[in-house]
């Protein structure tokens, strides 16, 4: 560890990771006000969750995003790391307000397919300094494609 990272407090930079997090969650809870109508009204797969299930779901995966976050600074990592965790959080953040109040399905699947890839990105540049940091984001990467397949037989079906 470097001194830039043993100088500052790691419990105080692990709640500021949670607290960035905690806004992208906020802002997709408020986008996502009307979601359970707007799903319902859907045409979808038989293999679509339902809308209970997703609350649940994110509050854990928010959860690791911002752990694997600090885990990665921890390691003292580099910019590019950072840059690509913070553009996939930026894409998750647009990506319920364009789905549910935009109600631009199509534009929703693309954001998502961005995000696919930062995702995988981001995996891959955190498991060079630690794999802690990478394995937490397996999860989301696993939900994130189901949620593209969904997104994308949504888009197909309506």
């Amino acid at each position: 560890m470097t001194d830039r990272v043993s100088q500052r407090n790691p419990w105080l930079v692990l709640a500021c990771f949670l607290g960035v997090v905690a806004v992208v969650a906020v802002v997709g809870a408020l986008a996502a006000a009307s979601a359970k109508d707007v799903y319902a009204r859907l045409e979808l797969p038989l293999w679509a969750p339902p809308s209970s299930l997703f609350g649940p779901v994110w509050t854990v995966l928010y959860v690791l995003i911002a752990v694997s976050g600090w885990l990665y600074w921890r390691t003292d990592g580099e910019t590019r790391g950072f840059a690509a965790y913070g553009i996939g959080l930026l894409a998750n953040l647009l990506w319920t307000p364009l789905f549910f109040e935009g109600g631009a399905a199509q534009a929703a699947l693309v954001d998502i397919l961005v995000l696919d890839v930062v995702v995988v990105v981001t995996i891959v540049l955190f498991a060079r300094r630690s794999k802690a940091a990478a394995a937490l984001l397996v999860p989301y990467l696993a939900w994130i494609l189901y949620a593209t397949a969904l997104n994308t037989a949504i888009v197909t079906l309506n």
